[in-house]
């Protein structure tokens, strides 16, 4: 009797042990961060004229007070300041990693570059191209300006963002899962995480989180619009999202397939230009009202990773990363 009890109840524990496991490795998995689309062959001519630069150009940001392009360009991984007609290579200036992603500090520089494999931040002059590196911490993937000259760079397999003032990282705050883009407003930051699937806000004199969102299936970078607003591409919804920073609260969708990825925000005119990486193409979207409107469709270089627009929106410049090229699309 006690040997087929005993029988009885291993049998029970091994069944059940089963069950458990079954339905552990049933559950979903949670997808990762979204990236670009890979991008087919274009089927379309790309409109304007396109120049080789050098291999994977990707970042890209026009300053409209020195009239120059920067782009960053890997083996060897260095940030190109072109003529914004010509794109005719102004400068060369060397960099200590590869880059992803651009902006500005302000209008006249420095250029804001993260170095993510080098895990550094660093500052690039304009017109000059001198440099000053900022060690933070792993992959840092985006960087953005603040008042009182914060930059703020979001270290993204750091799980944190870095406070930077003249060269020294003054506070660090790791309470997120995968920052990828950032945005600066005033005091304060807002930061997409891209493994939390989240929009947070920030205030810079605390370092502390002052709010958090949904921001949809697969979120990548955002971009500060007019009104205290703030928009954020779904990279893996096929959206761009449009919230209101104070409270943080959303307020509008625009369904957008083709993988939107790469932003570049016109403040005079309110425009949005967002890269459809599945699809080859760049889009407008007029951002001046309460519900975003597609305002022009172009055809791309391949693979449009990122893009830069100077102010009026008369001029577009884009990076086709597979093939080495920037393009020029004028409005």
């Amino acid at each position: 009797m006690n040997a087929l009890r005993t029988s009885t109840y291993g049998a029970f524990v091994a069944a059940l042990l089963l069950l458990v496991a079954s339905c552990g490795s049933s559950a979903p998995k949670r997808p990762g961060a979204a990236e670009p689309a890979t991008a087919p062959a274009t089927s379309a001519a790309p409109v304007g004229p396109v120049v080789p630069v050098g291999e994977s150009p990707e970042g890209i940001v026009f300053d409209p007070v020195t009239k120059l392009v920067a782009v960053a360009v890997r083996n060897p991984d260095r940030l190109l300041l072109l003529d914004p007609d010509t794109l005719a290579l102004r400068r060369t200036v060397p960099l200590p990693g590869s880059v992803r992603h651009l902006q500005l500090a302000r209008p006249g520089g420095p250029v804001l570059v993260p170095a993510e494999s080098a895990n550094q931040l660093v500052e690039v002059t304009l017109p000059a191209g001198a440099t000053r590196a900022t060690d933070v911490l792993k992959q840092p993937h985006d960087a953005t300006a603040a008042a009182d000259g914060d930059l703020v760079v979001g270290n993204e397999f750091g799980k944190s963002i870095s406070v930077v003032r003249d060269g020294i990282v003054r506070a660090t705050v790791r309470d997120l899962k995968q920052p990828g883009g950032v945005i600066g407003y005033g005091h304060d930051v807002a930061v997409v995480d891209v493994g939390a699937f989240t929009l947070s806000t920030y205030d810079l004199p605390t370092a502390r989180r002052t709010a958090i969102v949904p921001a949809g299936k697969g979120p990548t970078h955002g971009e500060l619009l007019s009104g205290d607003r703030v928009a954020v591409s779904d990279t893996r919804g096929d959206a761009i999202l449009v919230y209101r920073l104070a409270p943080l609260t959303p307020i509008g969708r625009l369904a957008l397939p083709g993988t939107p990825y790469g932003l570049a925000v016109d403040a005079t005119t309110d425009t949005l230009w967002v890269t459809l990486t599945a699809r080859n193409q760049v889009v407008g979207l007029d951002l001046s009202g309460p519900t975003p409107q597609i305002i022009a469709r172009y055809a791309t270089v391949r693979q449009p990773n990122t893009v830069a627009v100077a102010p009026g929106s008369h001029r577009l410049w884009i990076t086709g990363t597979d093939d080495g090229v920037v393009q020029l699309i004028r409005r």
